[in-house]
């Protein structure tokens, strides 16, 4: 009897081993993966239009056949609207710049000077209007990501083609000339430096449409404004500030989401 058992016990083992070692033999798949990839690099086109409250810095003028250099008793240069564009390169997530090209168009200036009629003290008032296209090279920081909403600092150099329409002088009380009476000075064109400051945010759109809503500050240097005549001139302007308000678009052309292939991974599976 025991040695029946033995043998039973045997066959059973046997046969056991035999189906465990079927049920465990490993079979490999390969299971294709995908990873959505963000594109941050590339080329952008932009466009801006905005509002650019101007603050002329002062002007003067030569007085008597260039003899004396006077200062303008007022000096003040108009609003103006500004629109224009660009090209970029976002270098990194957080760093990008562009190359911009804008124009302000015509601002109005108005002025007074008080000067000598004969032995008499008499006063002008002064009239022209300014316009100006701006070429600069801009660097920028993007600071981070909050949702749609990308804020940015960034700053700019380069140059302002300055043009200054003729400026009408009129003097009303000048005893030895009756009635108000007008002198026509040639305005002047001039590149001037100029560098900016700038501070706004993007706001995601679409994955390759951006608004763009921010401020700008920008210097322009001195220059020259008009030109001589009838013992008047020529006159400079100062140099001038702008505080422009500004909303535009900015399309990237790396902006949407690709799928990228990443290769399989090995993943055992036991039968």
């Amino acid at each position: 009897m025991r040695k029946v058992l033995s043998s039973v016990v045997a066959v059973m083992l046997t046969g056991t081993s035999g189906y465990a070692a079927d049920m465990y033999e490993p079979q490999v798949i390969e299971a294709p993966v995908q990873e959505t990839v963000v594109q941050t690099g590339g080329w952008y086109l932009r466009g801006d239009a905005g509002w650019s409250y101007n603050k002329l810095r002062g002007a003067h003028y030569f007085q008597g056949s260039n003899k004396v250099d006077q200062d303008f008793d007022s000096a003040r240069l108009r609003s103006g609207f500004v629109i224009g564009g660009g090209v970029g390169y976002q270098i990194t997530d957080h760093l990008r710049t562009d190359v911009t090209l804008d124009y302000m168009f015509k601002s109005n200036f108005r002025g007074g000077t008080t000067g000598w009629c004969g032995a008499v003290v008499c006063h002008s008032t002064d009239r022209s209007s300014m316009s100006a296209l701006t070429l600069l090279a801009n660097a920028y920081v993007d600071i981070g990501h909050y949702g749609a909403f990308t804020p940015y600092v960034g700053a700019g150099i380069g140059g302002s083609y300055v043009r200054w329409n003729k400026l009408k002088n009129t003097i009303c009380d000048d005893p030895g000339n009756p009635g108000c009476n007008t002198t026509e000075h040639d305005g002047k064109k001039s590149w001037r430096f100029t560098y900016a400051l700038m501070a706004g945010t993007a706001i995601d759109l679409t994955c390759n449409l951006k608004a763009d809503v921010g401020y700008r500050f920008r210097h322009v240097t001195k220059g020259d404004m008009f030109g001589y005549k009838l013992n008047g001139g020529p006159g400079y302007d100062k140099g001038y500030y702008s505080h422009e308000a500004r909303a535009g678009l900015r399309y990237s052309f790396n902006g949407c989401e690709t799928a990228t292939y990443i290769p399989p991974a090995d993943i055992p599976v036991y039968k």
